[in-house]
């Protein structure tokens, strides 16, 4: 059973909740997005499997999810970059933001979700389970795909991407 760490909004740990009912019930709990650019400055993006229980087949940053009980963050975000991604970098922790979103299914996403931002050149090894497609794409070109389509990204990336993207550029 999979489950998740409930925190307030400070991140403080309040205690564990098996994923679906913490998905169900609307409960904050703690989360990551990694966002992997390559040499070109191109950002790593995937379209989510066709048959996630929530924002299937949507395209979003390069991975995310949730640590375990007792996991630390920055492991759990090196862990799912590999199983999902078949891949590995130096991540280094950006930001975090809460954010809640209703899901037509009726599941809630609300979640302090920690960002991580790394580099690599490598092409992912894509575990099918959790990604249908995946590509590289340039910021302008993502700016405009986002613009012109935003129903085609998650959530969460829509609320990320502009600010990752900045502050990856700048440096």
């Amino acid at each position: 059973m999979d489950e998740v760490i409930l925190v307030d909004t400070e991140d403080r740990e309040l205690g564990q909740m098996e994923k679906l009912k913490a998905h169900q019930e609307g409960r904050l709990h703690r989360a990551f997005s990694v966002f992997i650019f390559n040499s070109k400055g191109e950002m790593l993006i995937h379209r989510r499997a066709l048959d996630k229980y929530h924002s299937a087949g949507l395209w979003s940053n390069t991975c995310c999810s949730h640590p375990q009980p007792g996991e630390p963050t920055a492991a759990a975000a090196d862990r799912r970059l590999f199983e999902e991604m078949g891949m590995k970098a130096s991540l280094e922790h950006v930001t975090h933001i809460v954010y809640r979103a209703d899901f037509e299914n009726g599941l809630i996403e609300h979640e302090l979700d920690h960002v991580f931002v790394g580099t690599s050149d490598s092409e992912p090894k894509a575990n099918p389970e959790e990604v249908f497609q995946w590509r590289y794409v340039s910021a302008d070109e993502l700016l405009r795909e986002v613009d012109e389509n935003p129903e085609i990204f998650t959530y969460w990336f829509r609320l990320l991407y502009k600010d990752v993207l900045k502050s990856v550029l700048a440096n």
